[in-house]
C-alpha cells in the first residue's frame, strides 16, 4: 500500500541556494533555486541590491516559472562592495549575499628614474587597458619605508608620473601606484609596487631589474660593433698584404723567366737578389775603341 502526498506550495518560504556564479568588474551573476520544486505558475522575484559604499538601493524584478534562476546584475563598479537580497514579490522570507566586484588592475610598467636630489616614477596609463577608467580619477602613491616600518601617503595625480623628494641614505623604499581611491578610499584600483634601494650610492636596484636588459644592450651592442669593425680591418689588411706578396711574387718569376726553357730560373741561396753577379767584369777600354757619349 502507499499514499500520494502533494505538498502545499508555500510561498512564504525564501529562495534557495542563493550564490555568485560570476563576478566581474561591472556586473555579477547570481543563481537561485525557487522556494519549492516544479512551481506551477509564474513566480515573481524582487532583488535588492544595496551599494555598501554609496549607501543606495537598486531594485530589480524577475518573472519566471523555472525552479533554477540565473540573473545578472549590471551596472556595479569596480571595486564595490554589495548586498543582495532575493525574495518572493509577496516580501516573504529573503535569501541574502554579499558581494564584491573585481577591482580595476593594476597600472603597467612601473618603473623610476633616477635624478640628483629626487626621483621620478612612471607607469602606463590605466585607461589603455581598462575601458572602466577615466584618467580624470587619477592615481594615488604610496610609500613604504621598511627601516622605519611606516607607510606614507604622498598624494595623487592625474598624469602618468610622480616626483619623489626628500629620500633617505640607507633606506628601503616601497612605492605603490593605483587608480585613486573613492568614498573613503574603499574603492581602490589594484596597487602596482616597486622597490628602491637607496644604498647611499643614488642607484636603484628596482630600475635595474626592469632596465637591466636595456642597459646590457647598450653595453654590447656597441662592443660587439667595434669588434666587428676590428676583424673587418685585419681581414682587408691581410687581403691587401696577400695580394702585394701575390703580385711580387708574380713579378719575380716573370722577371726570370726563360722563354727558351720555358721555365723560371732562380739562383742559389747565397746570390738570391744578387742581379748582377752574372754580368760580365768589365776590365777596361782598349785604345782603339771609340768612346761614344750620347
Amino acid at each position: 500500500d502507499y499514499v500520494v502526498v502533494k505538498m502545499i506550495p508555500d510561498n512564504r518560504l525564501p529562495p534557495r541556494h542563493l550564490h555568485s556564479v560570476h563576478t566581474g568588474k561591472t556586473f555579477a551573476v547570481i543563481k537561485w533555486e525557487s522556494p519549492y520544486d516544479s512551481p506551477d505558475q509564474d513566480m515573481l522575484y524582487a532583488i535588492a541590491v544595496k551599494d555598501l559604499v554609496r549607501k543606495t538601493d537598486k531594485i530589480y524584478k524577475v518573472k519566471t516559472r523555472n525552479s533554477t534562476v540565473e540573473y545578472t546584475i549590471k551596472k556595479l563598479e569596480p571595486g564595490g562592495k554589495y548586498h543582495v537580497i532575493v525574495q518572493l514579490g509577496n516580501m516573504s522570507k529573503e535569501s541574502s549575499m554579499k558581494i564584491n566586484t573585481v577591482p580595476l588592475s593594476a597600472p603597467d610598467a612601473l618603473k623610476i628614474i633616477t635624478e640628483n636630489d629626487h626621483i621620478l616614477l612612471f607607469w602606463k596609463s590605466l585607461a589603455l587597458k581598462e575601458s572602466n577608467f577615466n584618467e580624470s580619477r587619477g592615481y594615488e602613491i604610496h610609500m613604504f619605508d621598511s627601516l622605519m616600518n611606516i607607510t606614507a601617503y604622498l598624494g595623487n595625480t592625474t598624469e602618468n608620473f610622480f616626483k619623489v623628494s626628500n629620500l633617505k641614505i640607507g633606506h628601503n623604499y616601497s612605492f605603490t601606484v593605483q587608480a585613486r581611491c573613492l568614498y573613503g578610499g574603499q574603492m581602490c584600483g589594484e596597487p602596482a609596487t616597486l622597490l628602491y634601494d637607496e644604498l647611499g650610492t643614488g642607484e636603484d636596484s628596482s630600475a635595474a631589474k626592469t632596465g637591466g636588459s636595456t642597459d646590457v644592450a647598450a653595453v654590447v651592442v656597441p662592443v660587439l660593433f667595434l669588434l666587428l669593425v676590428t676583424l673587418g680591418i685585419g681581414f682587408v689588411v691581410l687581403y691587401m698584404r696577400h695580394r702585394r706578396l701575390q703580385n711580387s711574387f708574380t713579378a719575380f718569376a716573370n722577371s726570370h723567366y726563360s722563354s727558351r726553357l720555358g721555365s723560371a730560373i732562380f739562383s742559389s741561396g747565397d746570390d738570391l737578389g744578387d742581379e748582377d753577379d752574372e754580368a760580365p767584369m768589365i776590365t777596361g777600354f782598349s785604345d782603339d775603341v771609340p768612346m761614344v757619349i750620347a
